[in-house]
């Protein structure tokens, strides 16, 4: 029995996708390697090319092609009419950006096992363009971090913009170990009939990948944490903050039962509540000062106190611990202390220790106050 041609089955290439050679950035970086996660680009191939001939071969182009038109799966920023930004934000996206915004959640949901439209999608979705996205927008598109007259009479203690994600992937742009084959040397490989050398656009297409899966995994790694630890503990931490009259009268301490991270989130509800209470006209709570938890979930476990930071990437603490215990460890620190198991306080009073919850409890009792 013969099957007719129309039950055949048609094999279907998978979607090309194009991007410009020459030097890269880490956004194109990171947007080849997001669309690689989605199963329908994952078995793509990368064409890195300028020329706008091969580039229309392609089904999915990013950063290059001066056209952002997502029905045609074009996403690329360096048109002068060229002005989108992220929801609620002001920060002009690249291609990664682009990338982001248009597969961003079907990313999400294919990685955590959420639905794209579930509530979770969508703030893992924010959470990861405020935090991680959208940085790297701003620097392809050159917007400085602050405005330029915030810092014009400030001057660096040390230059840091050697670490950043974008030095690293700039830096793979950079091959010393390996030159360029003379042109005699490829034509006597080809003769002998042994494999010929690399061609240079073998290895810039090379670090080009080496550089997208440095960047990737990055933002695969941002995503597994906000997913498993800070999502989860957003739960966790209102319920502390709703109750925390009961670890302090004026609501200054916070306690958790178990490592927390709780920063993103306690800012977020303080935020929350004053808003609330200027709309309200009701008397602005607060802030917490201190916040407690166990070093970790065994039994047993020491005891932590922690200064809550004035802001989310501030060194500076609302209130540090007690000058007067700063530096002082265990017998010392009790002694001067008024409270037994004391273990250390940092030379900054940012955060300190006790053997016991009792006397973590009243180590920032007392420190409130002081």
């Amino acid at each position: 029995m013969t099957t007719s041609p129309a039950s055949k089955r048609v094999k279907t290439s998978p979607p090309l996708i194009g991007t410009h050679n020459g030097h890269f950035h880490a956004d194109e970086a990171l947007a080849v390697y997001l669309l690689r996660l989605l199963p329908a680009y994952s078995p793509s191939t990368l064409l890195r090319t300028r020329d706008p001939a091969l580039l229309s071969t392609c089904h999915t182009v990013v950063d290059v092609g001066g056209e952002y038109d997502s029905a045609q799966n074009r996403y690329d920023h360096h048109q002068r009419t060229f002005n989108t930004t992220f929801l609620g934000r002001h920060t002009k996206l690249s291609s990664a950006g682009l990338v982001y915004l248009h597969f961003g959640k079907a990313i999400i949901a294919q990685r955590t096992g959420l639905s794209p439209d579930h509530a979770d999608t969508d703030i893992l979705w924010r959470k990861l363009y405020d935090e991680f996205i959208e940085a790297i927008d701003a620097n392809d598109n050159g917007i400085p971090v602050y405005p330029p007259n915030d810092t014009a009479t400030l001057t660096k203690r040390f230059n840091d913009a050697g670490i950043t994600l974008s030095s690293l992937v700039s830096d793979l742009n950079n091959d010393f170990s390996i030159s360029a084959p003379p042109t005699d040397a490829l034509e006597t490989a080809t003769t002998n009939g042994t494999a010929p050398p690399r061609r240079p656009q073998d290895e810039e297409d090379a670090r080009f990948l080496a550089a997208s899966d440095l960047m990737g995994t990055s933002f695969l790694r941002k995503l597994h944490g906000y997913h498993t630890a800070w999502l989860p503990a957003r739960a966790t931490v209102l319920a502390a903050y709703e109750s925390r009259s009961e670890v302090e009268p004026r609501g200054r301490i916070l306690l958790f039962r178990e490592p927390t991270p709780w920063k993103d989130h306690l800012y977020t509800f303080e935020s929350s509540t004053s808003s609330s209470s200027s709309t309200g006209g009701k008397a602005e709570a607060p802030q917490v000062l201190y916040v407690l938890y166990p070093e970790s979930a065994d039994a047993g476990a020491k005891w932590r106190i922690q200064a809550v930071p004035k802001g989310k990437d501030s060194f500076e603490s609302r209130k540090a611990l007690p000058e007067a215990w700063r530096g002082l460890r265990d017998e010392e620190l009790s002694a001067k202390a008024g409270v037994e198991g004391c273990v250390f306080v940092h030379a900054s009073g940012f955060i300190g220790g006790n053997a016991s919850e009792k006397g973590v409890r009243e180590m920032a009792r007392m420190a409130v106050e002081m």
